[in-house]
């Protein structure tokens, strides 16, 4: 299995602390007020809002909480002047970073990014200069509980170019990974089988891997990973990293 889809295991649990913490109940609820800013604030009518609200409630979060957040972006209960940016570096080994933040202070995101990068030896580098090692796909992850034939016939019905098993929360699943443009066509498909979606998400997808076999770099690269999720800005970090599970352990 590849680096960046152990770490995204990592993450998801990740997330379920933070949730109970209520770390992310921020960056989720900055998501659903871009999301419903950008569109119509009804999830029915708004595929990014709805992807947000489902998101947000795998992690928890309270319906009170949601509800906020819709009128907030809608411009209902006095929302923040939030834009959406992307920021790119190296981290230890050579290893590619994307970074997507939800920030109302521009300078204060870029200040606190580069921080991290520099205190971990990374680099943050200009937009574009990683971004080519990867290709922005959208993604959605259901229950293993279908044939091989059945899944090979739902990605061609559904438009889907792709997919991978792999484990959420130690239970088997299928990634299933579609171009932007057909993913709520694809999700909505896959809803009508009746199939059980776990996640359907915009993902960063690199083209090759980095190994790092040294523990001191693995050491440090974890921790800028880390540093740079905790940001209560950045929303996604993205990562082209392969590692040895007895190196993910330092997580």
């Amino acid at each position: 299995m590849a680096g960046h889809s152990k770490w995204a295991n990592i993450k998801r649990h990740k997330a379920k602390v933070d949730a109970v913490k209520g770390q992310i109940f921020a960056k989720m609820s900055r998501a659903i007020m871009v999301a419903a800013r950008n569109g119509i604030p009804d999830p029915e009518g708004n595929f990014q809002l709805r992807t947000a609200i489902e998101k947000a409630k795998a992690a928890g979060i309270p319906n009170e909480n949601i509800e906020r957040a819709i009128a907030k972006g809608a411009g209902m209960a006095g929302g923040d002047n939030l834009e959406s940016i992307r920021y790119e570096g190296y981290g230890p080994g050579g290893v590619a970073i994307i970074i997507e933040a939800l920030t109302d202070n521009r300078n204060r995101t870029a200040a606190d990014i580069r921080a991290a990068f520099n205190k971990y030896g990374g680099n943050l580098g200009e937009t574009g200069c990683v971004s080519w090692l990867f290709s922005h796909r959208g993604v959605v992850t259901v229950k293993h509980t279908m044939t091989e034939e059945e899944i090979l016939a739902a990605c061609l019905e559904g438009g889907a170019d792709t997919y991978e098993y792999t484990t959420w929360e130690e239970e088997p699943v299928v990634e299933i990974f579609t171009a932007i443009p057909n993913l709520e066509h694809l999700n909505r498909y896959l809803q009508s089988l009746g199939w059980s979606i776990l996640q359907t998400e915009f993902r960063w997808i690199p083209s090759n891997t980095v190994a790092v076999t040294d523990s001191e770099q693995a050491r440090s690269l974890l921790k800028l990973i880390d540093a740079l999720d905790n940001l209560e800005d950045v929303q996604t970090v993205t990562t082209n990293f392969d590692m040895a599970e007895e190196l993910l352990a330092l997580a």
